[in-house]
């Protein structure tokens, strides 16, 4: 039986992959993280960091495409509600593979969802049905993000950089379409010139599609739902930013949403 982690160079998989590499050995153990080809550069060296200390290669999979490539394949820019960069990029990639080498009897998928995040499970286990997917993080021993950031202390490992600058997740640079208002600025304070890509980006999509009324984000104003491009969102904090609902972050929802 072989035991996959979807590894995404995060605290929570990382988590799950020590948790699952005691229990049942590296050699029985894979590593799989999928490429969006838009991560940030220090997450590379916490996989190479971490692939040495758990003493197990790391099997690392890519479409090719980043995310705005995806987008413009597709003709559809990605949002909270559907976010097809996810799914092309690391659903479908790292599902082609393992059903490629894998028979669901003949592996275990986990995930590095915990405890405060019991909600999320459902989705996955239908997704993936008739593979089995696990979640060790819910279960006891209870740790939270400070105890794994202790650990890989005490291991020498630096944490991934995304996390000192404020980011909730380590995934895509800092970049999400399922991310919020408070998200995004965090990133346009703690990496301008990245936001001043994904923000040059978003225009050429719309000048692509040749739309004005779709964007990343939303917010409701008025009772009225209306779109919000990181351009206006950006001026608005420039000149408002009392207007920025900073407790908007939204998550990071690979591998977990339908």
């Amino acid at each position: 039986m072989k035991h996959i982690i979807f590894y995404s160079g995060g605290l929570g998989s990382w988590a799950t992959a020590k948790r699952v590499i005691e229990r049942h050995g590296k050699e029985n153990v894979i590593l799989l993280f999928t490429d969006t080809m838009m991560e940030d550069e220090d997450l590379y060296r916490f996989l190479d960091d971490t692939e040495k200390d758990f003493g197990t290669e790391i099997t690392r999979l890519a479409d090719g495409r980043d995310v705005w490539q995806v987008f413009k394949d597709t003709r559809f820019l990605g949002n909270s509600r559907i976010a097809k960069c996810s799914h092309i990029l690391k659903q479908d990639k790292s599902r082609e593979w393992i059903e490629a080498n894998y028979k669901p009897g003949e592996c275990i998928l986990y995930l590095g969802i915990d405890w405060t995040e019991e909600h999320r499970r459902k989705s996955p286990i239908k997704n993936w049905h008739p593979y089995t997917v696990e979640f060790p993080m819910c279960e006891e021993p209870f740790v939270n993000k400070i105890d794994n950031i202790k650990e890989l202390e005490s291991r020498g490992i630096n944490i991934p950089r995304l996390y000192d600058k404020g980011f909730s997740h380590n995934n895509c640079g800092g970049f999400c379409v399922r991310a919020g208002q408070g998200h995004f600025i965090n990133l346009l304070k703690e990496m301008p010139e990245r936001y001043k890509y994904h923000e040059e980006k978003e225009q050429e999509m719309l000048k692509f599609l040749d739309r004005d009324d779709v964007s990343i984000l939303t917010r409701t104003k008025n009772g009225q739902k209306e779109t919000l491009t990181l351009k206006q969102l950006r001026k608005e904090y420039e000149t408002e930013p009392q207007q920025i609902d900073m407790f908007d972050v939204g998550g990071c929802g690979c591998f977990v949403d339908d």
